[in-house]
């Protein structure tokens, strides 16, 4: 069973993160991450990132993935 922590560092692999938090129970996960990547790009784009950084991971492995994605500047102006 993948743990919150092996998602956290495949992501970690494949995009460079500010901020990197995941949670789960071996099949769900959530995940909030803030990357320089997702600068302009609009949310759908950012997820596709991170499901590009997950590779064949999210099809073999993760069965769901929730996640909230913020460029830095987002992050920092979240209220």
């Amino acid at each position: 069973m993948v743990t919150p922590e092996q998602v956290k560092q495949y992501i970690a692999a494949g995009l460079a993160c500010e901020v990197l938090e995941v949670s789960g129970d071996g099949h769900h996960f959530e995940a909030i991450i803030v990357a320089r990547a997702f600068d302009g790009l609009p949310r759908v784009r950012q997820h596709q990132l991170v499901y590009q950084a997950l590779g064949e991971r999210m099809r073999e492995e993760i069965h769901a993935l929730s996640m909230k994605t913020f460029s830095p500047h987002e992050w920092k102006s979240r209220a």
